[in-house]
C-alpha cells in the first residue's frame, strides 16, 4: 500500500448517484455496456461474463451492489484541511499492509528443507507473509498437485502437498501466500494445443520463434480451456490453506507483424486487455470463495515497455497490486522503442528510479513493491526495502 508523502487532501465519501464516476468514467461505462448488450462477446461469455459486474465495489469483499461515492474533504476541528502528511490515522480506507519474504523453488523439496528455510527469514524486516513459488514462469510446478494437465505434462517438480507447506509456514508463525504464474507457461500448450494460440488459417499452434531458435507456445488468454486451467491451480492452493494467492504473468506474448499475420488482428487490438482482466476476476473469485485472497503482481519493465493491459482499475476486481522490481534484469537496462533506459546505481538507487518512472500507473490500486534478484544479498535487498518505505509505500515483498 502506497501512502504518498505530498501532503496530499484526504477525503471521505459518501454516496452519490451514478457511481461517482468522472465523465470519462460514465462514457467508458456506457460503451463498454452497448458493448455487452450488442453481443460482442469476442472472448466467450464464460471468459467475459464477470466483466458485466466491472462496477462493482474493488475490494477483497464482493458485493451484489456498487457503493457510490463523491468526495469531500475531511477537516479538523478549526475547519482545515487535513492532509497525508499531517496524519495517515485518519484516513477512510482500511487498507491492507503486505510486508512478505519469498522464499526459493528449492526450499520447499521437503518439510524438513522448508523448516530450516523458515529459521533463514530476517528479523528485521518485520516479515509477516511467506511466499511460495508454487507455479513458475515457463509452466513448472513445484508441489504435489493433482491437477490432470498438470500431470500429463510432466511439469510436476515437487513432491509437498500444498497443505503440508502451509501447514509449516504457519507453524513457524506467518501467513502462507502462494505464487502462482498464469500466462507464461510454454508447456502444458504443448501437450493440450487448445490452451496455445492457434493460427486462424489451418488451428495449427503458433510459437514465438522459429524451432532452430527455441520458438515455444504460450497460454492464451483467449482460450476458455487455458483459462479454466489456471483457475484450477489458484482453487486448489487456495483450498489448502493460503491465505493470500499472488497471480502473476497476465502478460500476451511479444508479436511481430508476420505473427499477427497468422494470428488475426484481435492479438493486438485495443480491447484484448478484456481477456486478462476478465480471466483474473474468475481467479479472484475463485480464490474467496476459498477464503483466501488474491493479489495481482506486475512487472515493473513490462509496465515501462507499455505492456500493461492488465492494469485496468474500473474493471478488476482484485485491489492490491505487487509491483516486481527485478534487479538482475535492470542490470541490463530496459529498452523502448523511443529510450534506452539505464539503471547504473545501487539496488536501492535503481528501486527509486523505477518507482518514479512506473509509480503513476499503479495509483489506482493498493500497492506493495517487490525487490527480487539472484545478484542482490540479502542486506542489499532490506536497504531496497527502507527505499521503498521512503518513497511512501508501506507494502513490500523482499526476494
Amino acid at each position: 500500500m502506497k501512502f504518498k508523502n505530498k501532503g496530499r487532501k484526504i477525503y471521505k465519501t459518501k454516496e452519490k448517484n451514478y457511481y461517482g464516476k468522472s465523465p470519462v468514467g460514465k462514457a467508458f461505462s456506457v460503451g463498454l455496456t452497448v458493448l455487452l448488450i450488442g453481443g460482442i462477446f469476442f472472448i466467450g461469455f464464460s471468459v467475459a461474463g464477470p466483466l458485466i459486474n466491472y462496477a462493482k465495489q474493488k475490494g477483497d469483499t464482493v458485493t451484489t451492489t456498487a457503493p457510490a461515492f463523491e468526495e469531500e474533504l475531511i477537516t479538523d476541528a478549526n475547519g482545515e484541511e487535513i492532509t497525508q502528511e499531517d496524519t495517515a490515522a485518519v484516513t477512510p480506507f482500511n487498507l491492507e499492509r503486505f510486508k512478505a519474504y519469498t522464499l526459493s523453488t528449492m526450499d520447499i523439496v521437503d518439510k524438513d528443507t522448508l523448516k530450516k528455510a523458515l529459521k533463514r527469514v530476517p528479523a528485521d524486516g518485520k516479515i509477516e507473509y511467506i511466499e511460495v513459488p508454487l507455479k513458475e514462469a515457463g509452466g513448472d510446478i513445484y508441489y504435489a498437485t493433482n491437477n490432470y494437465y498438470s500431470t500429463s505434462s510432466g511439469i510436476v517438480q515437487g513432491a509437498m502437498k500444498p497443505k503440508d507447506i502451509a501447514n509449516a509456514i504457519v507453524d513457524a508463525g506467518y501467513k502462507p501466500v502462494a505464487h502462482i504464474s498464469t500466462f507464461y507457461d510454454n508447456v502444458v500448450p504443448m501437450y493440450f494445443q487448445n490452451m496455445s494460440y492457434l493460427t486462424y488459417a489451418d488451428g495449427m499452434m503458433w510459437i514465438d520463434n522459429s524451432t532452430e531458435a527455441g520458438g515455444k507456445p504460450w497460454l492464451n488468454p483467449f482460450s476458455e480451456d487455458a483459462v479454466n486451467y489456471i483457475t484450477d491451480i489458484v482453487d486448489e492452493v487456495s483450498s489448502a490453506g493460503f491465505v493470500r494467492v499472488v497471480c502473476s504473468d497476465f502478460v500476451f506474448p511479444d508479436f511481430r507483424q508476420s505473427d499477427i499475420d497468422y494470428l488475426g488482428d484481435k492479438f493486438i487490438s485495443n480491447d484484448r486487455y478484456m481477456a486478462l482482466t476478465s480471466a483474473a476476476n474468475m481467479m479472484y473469485e475463485k480464490a474467496m470463495s476459498n477464503g483466501s485472497k488474491m493479489i495481482l503482481e506486475v512487472d515493473a519493465t513490462d509496465i515501462l515497455k507499455g505492456k500493461k493491459d492488465v492494469l485496468q482499475p474500473m474493471l478488476l476486481k482484485v485491489n492490491t497490486v505487487i509491483l516486481n522490481i527485478d534487479l538482475d534484469a535492470l542490470a541490463y537496462g530496459v529498452f523502448t522503442p523511443d529510450t534506452v533506459y539505464e539503471f547504473n546505481g545501487t539496488p536501492s538507487e535503481n528501486v527509486r528510479k523505477m518507482l518514479d518512472l512506473v509509480g503513476d500507473d499503479l495509483e489506482d490500486f493498493n500497492v506493495a513493491v517487490r525487490v527480487s534478484g539472484s545478484t542482490a544479498g540479502i542486506q542489499e535487498l532490506l536497504d531496497a526495502k527502507d527505499e521503498i518505505v521512503g518513497c511512501g509505500y508501506d507494502s513490500y515483498v523482499i526476494g
